[in-house]
């Protein structure tokens, strides 16, 4: 695309100072941050909800995915034009308007969000490389941990366009991992129709449906977009230039989601048209077994490949989310080496325990979901506030649009919270 932006320094993403704007940075390709945003949408969460979906379900919840990426297109462009427009991530923002106690229980949310999120994509990695080579999952758990640290340290002595690379190649990486079975198994057109059409059969069906919503619309991708387009972009000026950035920006962030969501499609109607019906399907390994029985050996090692692309990239990605939730509200920076480990021990933990790594991904999945309303509310208040964005704020439509996207969060997870209660 023709349209370019300014590109981070290895300096700003070290930490130092943005530089101002009469010292523009070297112009560079301007899409990029929504690819790196779109790892959090086909991380191993979602590959154990829409697995299990599709498996228990066959085509059932479809209209789940093709919902919540419509939403996920929109939240993450409002975050995306948050962060062009006011030079801040959504975080910062936060920082800026909430008195102390409610900051800190703000930050408090946030963090464990990051935490549920840091917990699927860890076990996620162990589940791959024990699919593929036979690796302990508690020893896989760490391989993915030291990984991703290393990932992270490349990008914060390299830059943040090597990063970027690192991300887009591994969700290159991914996306023929999941989708090469479609090639062996193609779906039924009638049941994806069929798919389409909103409803639920029991409470184990909305538990499923919550689960898909928070491995599909990403509260740690709410928060890390805005920082990741402030950073790409730097200060934007006001006028014809924002509106281009803008502009190209609603490209970046549809071709990002179409790839993402086009992934989450091919894994749960690859389960649908495979494994349904099949017994031991109602875990990761169970499905991988299934698949490369039913579909050769070759596209159960690229799904496998697939998982574990999955699990390194979106662990960085989640890493990364978090450091800026705590700087952007707290305004404190810790070592990279200390958060990694930090957040790396509870995911050991649990797999440590012996407890069915696929069942702990879906309900991370579900603790997501709860976390969707606390990033998307701030979100849409901030983007509407014609004070804090100008001319660029959230015009009726957009406003009417992501208020009911925030309704629909609310109501999926009212209804888990009934179903599960009264037994339904």
């Amino acid at each position: 695309m023709a349209i370019e932006s300014t590109a981070t320094t290895p300096e700003e993403a070290r930490g130092g100072p943005r530089p101002s704007p009469a010292h523009p940075r070297p112009r560079g390709v301007l899409l990029g941050p929504a690819f790196i945003a779109a790892i959090a949408y086909v991380d191993p969460g979602n590959v154990a909800a829409n697995l299990t979906a599709g498996a228990q379900y066959g085509y059932l919840l479809l209209w789940v995915l093709v919902a919540a990426n419509a939403m996920a297109v929109l939240v993450q462009y409002l975050s995306a034009k948050l962060g062009i427009v006011t030079g801040q991530s959504l975080p910062e923002v936060m920082g800026r308007r909430l008195p102390r106690r409610r900051r800190l229980a703000y930050w408090g949310q946030a963090e464990l969000v990051a935490a549920a999120t840091d917990v699927a994509e860890v076990i996620g990695g162990a589940l791959a490389l024990q699919l593929l080579f036979g690796v302990p999952l508690v020893l896989g758990g760490v391989i993915t941990g030291v990984v991703s640290l290393g990932i992270l340290a490349l990008t914060r002595y390299r830059g943040g366009h090597v990063f970027q690379t690192i991300i887009i190649g591994l969700l290159a990486v991914l996306t023929l991992g999941f989708c090469a079975g479609l090639f062996f198994a193609p779906p039924s057109v009638g049941g994806m129709l069929g798919g389409i059409v909103p409803r639920f059969e029991g409470a184990q069906s909305v538990l499923l449906a919550a689960s898909m919503l928070g491995a599909t619309v990403m509260p740690h991708a709410v928060y890390l977009h805005s920082a990741l387009v402030r950073d790409h972009h730097g200060d934007v000026a006001k006028g014809a230039d924002r509106r281009r950035v803008l502009k190209a920006t609603r490209w970046d962030v549809v071709l990002a989601l179409l790839v993402a969501g086009g992934v989450n499609i091919a894994m749960l109607v690859l389960a649908a048209s495979t494994l349904q019906g099949r017994t031991g399907t109602d875990t990761i390994p169970g499905a991988h077994a299934a698949i490369a029985d039913a579909l050769g050996p070759l596209v159960g090692v690229l799904f496998g490949v697939g998982l574990l692309a999955s699990g390194l990239a979106s662990t960085s990605v989640g890493s990364m989310a978090g450091a800026e939730i705590m700087r952007g509200l707290l305004k404190v920076r810790i070592p990279l080496f200390v958060r990694r480990v930090v957040t790396l021990v509870p995911a050991l933990i649990l797999l440590a325990t012996g407890i069915s790594p696929t069942w702990l991904l879906v309900l991370s999945q579900v603790v997501l979901s709860f976390g969707i309303a606390f990033a998307l509310v701030p979100l849409v208040r901030a983007t509407s506030d014609a004070t804090l964005m100008g001319e660029s704020r959230n015009v009726l439509g957009i406003r009417i649009a992501a208020w009911a996207a925030v309704a629909v969060v609310v109501a999926l997870n009212l209804a888990l919270i009934w179903l599960t209660v009264t037994g339904a």
